[in-house]
């Protein structure tokens, strides 16, 4: 059968077919454009920036720490530069500990570096570079290089370390740096400052490496860096350069600091020397003192241990938290107060018996027999206990309260350090708030008369006994009291100061103020330590004191050479000189050391021998002080020192109180 072609229908399909080809090809052409304008248009940017990631990184540039200098340009805490050798976890595919034996053929590492590293570990993130072994020295340096293929995800790197070139001298003002912690990291993500930190291993801890961090650490800078496809650096393509921290100048001498620690020995104490004029903290003593170098690193188990378990407490800031009675160098504020009040006239003769009664209870002089008549000069410059238990009952707690208040007794100074301690200065409204039982609320009258000669109640810190002393010496003038005397900009070297001003004055009489510190004269002239500054070059005015540690037994008496050493009497002294433009004011403490003229004012002398003259102290050769046990109510917060469990005992009736020992 003969098959005839349908040569129209057949052009006809293929037509078709050429159309639904075509029309294939250009549907898939549109795709096409359309995926291109996609990737090219619309996400042009992401994808740009993430070939840029892959190709470029972002390398943080840590900026240079600022300096920490004393007032004469002393440095006190500075930068230098040294070869770490770290891990990144994220690019290691062998074992780790494997890893690291291999690393300690070719340098240096200690079960302590191995210690430290697994700690570093679990704190940070595994894409985070973490050092096995710090300073590394140029043998060590060139020995890696040399097989650095073996170790992917091991480099060298180039890092500032932080070292405190005066060892432990002024440790407590200067504090320490430490690596930054998951706590420490934690609160700088939540801070607004969180990504300045970017690269920065380290971060302020304590003393003024902390309270001054901001201006310390500066601003992180970074550099877009393009890298092979192994991660090596190829080439820099742009930099934002860093701007390095302030500097510091503080208001210490760093000489007169090292000759008052070395004039403590290995006695406990604290000792604060302030400019009256300025509020220059010019020492700040806590003693005994640590090396802060031991903790930039990580401070090993065996030294953490020695520095908190010691009895003799190191770590202790004792001018900033330590609280103490103010024993008898609390009399001459009793007498400018009992002046500005009119309690007491200058020349106003008060009987002294030996004695002072109130109701069944007896306030006993340390001078048996009495002092006899007595004026306000020699109150102060014999140190006549009496005088000041009738004018405490005379005044009443909340006269006394508000008259010390202004000189900062019982308030924080608002130093430039945390962890400043607020100490107690007793009122009514202080002990309602106290204690919780309302018996215990009460104010007893008889509770008053203790306060008169520095006891009681009455706890205060050496900073706070040493800023009343100054704005005393500055005629009430009141400087708020501060270790940074200025910040430097490390580029520009300009300076400015951290406190220009007065923070207020306390009204007083000049009149009043001159009576007070010409008794303060006599004490050095013809008092108490009278002994002490014979033959000084200059006038100053001083008070001694002394704080009791335990209470004595009625028909007891005090004597040192029977007493265990931690129950032995605090030592004390405020001073100032010289009298007519006072140049310093000073209070310290010696704990346990017994008499303030025994052992609290010659390190005084000792301090402004230098300072006004420089007059470096005579070596001597002293034999060893015992170290005893601190008092362990210094140690108390104040949160305890607020709300105590139970108030300090009262004197039973028909009970004896024994006098200041000055």
């Amino acid at each position: 059968m003969n098959e005839f072609k349908n040569t129209e229908r057949e052009i006809y399909l293929f037509r078709v077919r050429l159309v639904v080809i075509a029309l294939f090809v250009l549907i898939c052409f549109s795709l096409l454009v359309a995926r291109f304008v996609w990737l090219q248009v619309i996400r042009h940017d992401e994808y740009v920036a993430a070939a840029d990631e892959n190709r470029i990184d972002i390398v943080p540039i840590v900026p240079n720490r600022g300096l920490i200098m004393d007032r004469n340009g002393v440095v006190l805490a500075q930068n230098y530069s040294a070869y770490t050798l770290e891990i990144t976890p994220s690019k290691i595919k062998q074992d780790m500990d494997l890893l690291i034996d291999d690393l300690a053929d070719l340098v240096d590492i200690q079960p302590k570096h191995r210690k430290r590293f697994r700690k570093l570990l679990e704190e940070s993130k595994s894409f985070e570079s973490i050092p096995i072994r710090t300073r590394l020295t140029d043998d060590e340096v060139a020995r890696f290089i040399a097989q650095r293929f073996r170790f992917p995800g091991v480099d060298i790197q180039a890092r500032l370390f932080r070292h405190y070139p005066q060892g432990e001298s002024a440790s407590h003002v200067i504090g320490y740096i430490g690596r930054i912690s998951q706590k420490d990291a934690e609160a700088l993500e939540e801070s607004e400052d969180g990504a300045n930190y970017n690269g920065t291993d380290y971060i302020g801890k304590e003393g003024l490496e902390k309270s001054y961090e901001a201006m310390l650490h500066g601003r992180t800078g970074f550099e877009q860096v393009e890298v092979s496809a192994g991660g090596r650096a190829v080439r820099t393509l742009s930099r934002t350069p860093p701007v390095s921290g302030k500097n510091l100048i503080l208001s210490v001498d760093i000489e007169l600091q090292k000759i008052v620690e070395e004039a403590f020995g290995d006695r406990r104490g604290a000792l604060v020397a302030i400019e009256p004029k300025t509020g220059d903290v010019l020492a700040f003593v806590s003693k005994p003192t640590y090396d802060p170098n031991l903790f930039v690193e990580g401070i090993d188990q065996q030294s953490w241990n020695e520095l908190n378990t010691s009895e003799d407490r190191p770590l202790l800031n004792r001018p900033l938290t330590g609280a103490y009675p103010p024993g008898s160098t609390y009399k001459p504020f009793m007498g400018l107060a009992a002046l500005e009040l009119g309690k007491r006239t200058p020349h106003q003769i008060y009987a002294d018996p030996g004695y002072f009664t109130f109701g069944n209870h007896t306030f006993k002089d340390d001078k048996p027999g009495g002092h006899g008549g007595v004026d306000l000069y020699r109150s102060i410059a014999q140190s006549c206990d009496t005088y000041y238990y009738a004018l405490a009952n005379d005044m009443g707690v909340d006269t006394i309260h508000d008259f010390m208040k202004p000189f900062g007794f019982g308030q924080k100074t608002g130093i430039d350090l945390e962890h400043e301690r607020t100490g107690i200065l007793p009122s009514t409204e202080w002990k309602r708030r106290a204690f919780k039982k309302p018996q215990q609320q009460r104010w007893i009258p008889g509770d008053t008369i203790s306060l008169g000669i520095g006891q009681g109640q009455n706890t205060f810190t050496p900073l706070q006994m040493a800023h009343a002393m100054a704005t005393l010496a500055n005629n009430g003038v009141v400087m708020k009291p501060h270790l940074v005397k200025m910040t430097e900009d490390p580029v520009s070297h300009q300076r400015e100061l951290t406190v220009p001003k007065e923070s207020y004055r306390i009204p007083l009489k000049q009149e009043n103020i001159d009576i007070i510190k010409n008794a303060m004269v006599g004490v050095v002239r013809e008092g108490t330590s009278a002994r002490v500054f014979a033959g000084a070059e200059y006038v100053s005015g001083g008070k001694t004191g002394t704080a009791q540690v335990i209470s004595i037994k009625k028909g007891e008496k005090y004597d040192a050479k029977r007493m265990a050493a931690r129950h032995l009497d605090h030592s004390l002294y405020i001073a100032f000189a010289p009298v007519d433009q006072p140049k310093i004011a000073v209070a310290i403490i010696v704990e346990n050391g017994g008499f303030g003229a025994e052992a609290a004012a010659p390190i005084v002398r000792k301090a402004l021998d230098y300072y006004l003259l420089g007059k470096r102290p005579v070596k001597e050769n002293r034999e060893p002080q015992p170290k005893v046990q601190s008092d362990p109510a210094l140690f108390r917060s104040d949160q305890e020192l607020k709300n105590p469990a139970e108030p300090p005992p009262s004197p039973k009736p028909g009970e004896e109180t024994t006098g200041n020992k000055d």
